[in-house]
């Protein structure tokens, strides 16, 4: 397991497009399928990893915070599942339900969509504004597994709140950590490693 940060893409970088299946739902789910929100939140996500275990409670209530509120939301995991088959469609929707995830989920087979986004581990946030520009990419919160520091998502609630209310980001935006996304092998970035 290597532990790495998010690449911190630069703010005001317009949302990347993507096209992905909901392995919930069946559903493609777009860009344009949040056209109207005031706001859209992106997650790189996975089953396995115990960066996601330890916040993935967090990440439902989240959903149901801020779903109410108009904000689209949408998980998407890129592991590859030649090195991890646990990280497959069928585990990631169990792990929605069981969970109780109110947003898509989605399974980015060829590992595209994590590469537009420069997603480096999981968890992996980006936060946009109603334009669809870049407003924050960073952590959930300071916790970590094992720091005993509680998963509030106090960093990301902030930064939603701030693009809600039209008002400026908080100040220095720290990167995730996490477990590095699991690049099917070939298919690493060049940003990896």
């Amino acid at each position: 397991m290597a532990m790495v940060e998010s690449t911190m893409l630069p703010l005001g970088t317009a949302a990347p497009h993507f096209e992905l299946t909901d392995v919930v739902s069946g559903e493609t789910i777009t860009l344009g399928t949040f056209a109207d929100a005031p706001a859209l939140l992106v997650m790189f996500i996975c089953r396995h990893c115990p960066f996601v275990k330890h916040v993935e409670q967090e990440l439902a209530r989240i959903g149901k915070d801020y779903g109410p509120q108009g904000v689209g939301i949408v998980a998407i995991s890129a592991n590859s599942v030649q090195t991890h088959p646990q990280d497959g469609p069928e585990h990631l929707k169990a792990q929605a339900q069981e969970v109780g995830f109110t947003f898509p989920y989605c399974f980015d087979e060829t590992q595209a969509v994590a590469k537009a986004y420069t997603a480096a581990c999981t968890p992996d946030f980006f936060v946009f504004d109603q334009a669809k520009t870049l407003a924050y990419r960073g952590q959930l919160d300071d916790s970590r597994p094992g720091n005993d520091v509680p998963v509030t998502g106090q960093d990301l609630r902030a930064a939603l709140d701030a693009v809600l209310a039209a008002e400026a980001m908080p100040g220095h935006q720290k990167p995730s950590i996490g477990c590095n996304i699991k690049w099917a092998p070939g298919n690493e970035p060049d940003y990896f490693g």
